[in-house]
């Protein structure tokens, strides 16, 4: 593996300013919670599970300034776990991961304050190592859905780049390669911040993958001609009927397909499975700003003073969804029984 999105050197959490790629690469250090709260919101890290692992490592960072005794220890880290819980609210792993923070730091309240510390940097690498697992695990189920030679779309970056490395649906390719399958990936650009074009796109040739970038508007034809095998994307938050939201164009991408005939696959791993909401209407779909649409970078793309919408996400029903790829094994509709069995307890 060849992209490691996250590091801790010397104790301080190095994220890859992915706001930067292809062009440059760049590490943005977090010394503290803050720092983490705006890499976030910035998207300089980015891809629900990798966002859930930068949040743990946030209330490790935190623990080290929390002095007192165990309730304003954890008056502390119920304040920056709000703060970080409030960046991006599509993305459940981020809330997964912040409460298991919150559940160790009640653990250790009890103790000195630089064991505290040292515990909580402890969960938040556990966090950090069973993401790559999992996505490995991914990987090798969702392998087994792919013939030597297929063609497969994909949308956005579920990549190494989105996860604690590997990937989930980036993952899926990897996995294939490594077992011998010649694989070819078309990866549409995603706009508006081109997370296809810049990121999958960049990783994939980075580690010899046959990747290649497509307009989004080009799915559709691509797939009218045969030359797609089958479709695999990442999510942000799967609903427990198997409701799934991804990034914007997922569900599109998912008509489109069903239209063709060309299976649609969505691989994450069960952290990403939200089972307090029956169906896909309840997740928040965040909205972003405006000149992430009328501007690239220093750009401008539209006029001056027009208005643009930029919802970040879209849901796509289960019915589109051939199947939901996790790490304990592949879930077929109906998913809320299928889901439940895989995940439960785990």
């Amino acid at each position: 593996m060849s992209v490691e999105p996250i590091r801790v050197v010397d104790g301080r959490v190095m994220l890859l300013d992915q706001t930067l790629l292809p062009g440059e690469e760049r590490w943005f250090e977090c010394i503290g919670p803050g720092d983490v709260e705006v890499a976030i919101r910035t998207m300089r890290v980015r891809g629900a599970p990798l966002i859930g692992v930068t949040a743990a490592y946030g209330v490790a960072l935190a623990a080290r300034s929390l002095a007192g005794g165990s309730g304003e220890f954890l008056d502390g880290i119920g304040r920056v776990a709000a703060r970080l819980a409030a960046t991006r609210p599509t993305a459940v792993n981020l809330f997964w991961a912040i409460d298991r923070m919150k559940r160790e730091a009640s653990a250790v309240a009890q103790l000195p304050k630089q064991e505290r510390a040292a515990r909580l940097f402890a969960e938040a690498e556990a966090i950090r190592e069973e993401d790559v697992r999992m996505c490995r695990d991914i990987g090798m189920h969702g392998a087994a859905l792919l013939a030597d030679g297929e063609t497969v779309m994909t949308h956005c970056n579920a990549g190494a780049l989105a996860t604690a490395g590997y990937g989930s649906a980036l993952g899926v390719f990897r996995a294939a390669v490594e077992q011998g399958k010649r694989v070819k990936v078309l990866a549409r650009e995603t706009r508006p911040l081109l997370q296809g074009a810049r990121l999958t796109a960049w990783e994939l040739s980075r580690d010899g993958v046959d990747v290649t970038v497509i307009p989004d508007g080009a799915a559709a034809w691509l797939m009218r001609t045969g030359r797609v095998d089958r479709v695999i994307v990442g999510a942000d938050r799967i609903a427990s009927n198997g409701d799934t939201a991804n990034k914007i164009g997922t569900y599109d991408l998912a008509i489109i397909a069903r239209e063709h005939g060309v299976p649609f696959h969505v691989a994450a791993p069960y952290s990403t499975v939200d089972f307090s909401l029956a169906d896909g209407s309840d997740i928040p779909i965040e909205e972003r700003g405006m000149e992430e649409v009328t501007r690239l970078g220093s750009h401008l793309l539209a006029p001056e003073g027009v208005a643009a919408r930029n919802p970040a996400f879209d849901v796509t029903p289960a019915r589109y969804i051939t199947s939901i790829v996790t790490q304990a094994g592949i879930a077929l509709p109906p998913y809320a029984d299928s889901l439940s069995l895989l995940c439960r307890g785990r």
